[in-house]
């Protein structure tokens, strides 16, 4: 294994765990000539999945650009790397479960939403305003208000409300 930052091939393990479901096995390693720590994931290498896009066409599954969607969502987030590994492992888990070698670009959503949403509501937010093309303000502040069983910047109560609302409540008119 090279050094990332030598990139000499003379690194010893210092540590080795598996992960809680047993799919990754994530090594500590220590180059011997710069002394510097890094990790490494070994996990089974799948092939075979293709991922539809909305306009049909067609592409091989990358765990990068998965990876690198939980990432930019989660820019400036207090979400550790190792967290966002993590889900991308269970989204990837879910995915080659389901045993299809076809799966569309909504379930990759819908499952990577579903992993944000636990991780840190903001990420989720941004991720949901992509990926959802809200057409405006109105639907963002739905989405949040779902997200907190509130309206934003409230607790909920009757004097959260802008006149003319306490009898409708959050009813649509």
């Amino acid at each position: 294994m090279k050094c990332p930052y030598c990139h000499r091939e003379d690194t010893q393990v210092t540590d080795s765990r598996l992960s809680p479901d047993g799919d990754v096995v994530k090594r500590r390693r220590k180059c011997k000539h710069c002394l510097r720590r890094f990790t490494t994931y070994e996990r089974v290498e799948r092939i075979g999945l293709t991922v539809v896009k909305k306009d049909k066409t067609r592409e091989e599954y990358s765990r990068d650009k998965l990876y690198q969607g939980l990432v930019l969502a989660c820019t400036k987030r207090p979400v550790p790397a190792d967290q966002l590994e993590e889900a991308v492992n269970d989204i990837e888990a879910q995915l080659f479960r389901s045993g299809n070698s076809e799966v569309p670009t909504t379930a990759i959503g819908e499952l990577v939403m579903q992993k944000l949403r636990q991780l840190d509501e903001v990420a989720y937010i941004r991720f949901a305003s992509v990926y959802r093309n809200f057409a405006d303000l109105e639907e963002m502040r739905e989405e949040m208000e779902g997200l907190t069983g509130r309206p934003p910047g409230g607790d909920g109560t009757e004097e959260d409300r802008p006149e003319g609302e306490h009898a409708r409540g959050n009813a649509k008119a």
